[in-house]
């Protein structure tokens, strides 16, 4: 049995722009690709991050990985909108083999704020348990 391939795109917008305006872009791509017929796995935000060398003198970027499939199509329609942002300094689409993997808990994030919550409510029921 085949895993159906997918896609990953990972973008970097500028440094420089507020948090409301990168959260439109998250939104503006998924729905674009869904608008495109594509199914968009996972969206995630990898925060601010320095940059290996720098892209249009910035030596930071706000990193966002894009997890999506369809017909491939879509792809094109996606690099092309990102290709015409000034906020999108850079980007790379990926086609992926295999099961797609687990979503990943940025430290500090509010997800990962949830896991600790729930890690320490199934400490505290294992101890009274044990009690």
């Amino acid at each position: 049995m085949t895993q159906e391939p997918y896609y990953e795109t990972m973008y970097i917008l500028r440094p420089d722009i507020p948090e409301e305006e990168v959260e439109s872009h998250l939104t503006k791509y998924r729905d674009m690709l869904v608008e495109t017929g594509a199914e968009v796995l996972d969206n995630q935000m990898r925060g601010k991050r320095r940059l290996a060398y720098p892209i249009d003198k910035h030596k930071e970027g706000i990193y966002v990985q894009l997890s999506h499939n369809g017909d491939g199509q879509h792809v094109a329609v996606l690099e092309k909108a990102m290709r015409l942002s000034e906020d999108v300094i850079r980007y790379l689409t990926v086609k992926q083999e295999g099961p797609l993997p687990a979503p990943r808990v940025m430290p500090g994030s509010e997800q990962a704020a949830q896991a600790q919550e729930t890690a320490a409510a199934a400490t505290t029921q294992s101890e009274a348990s044990t009690d």
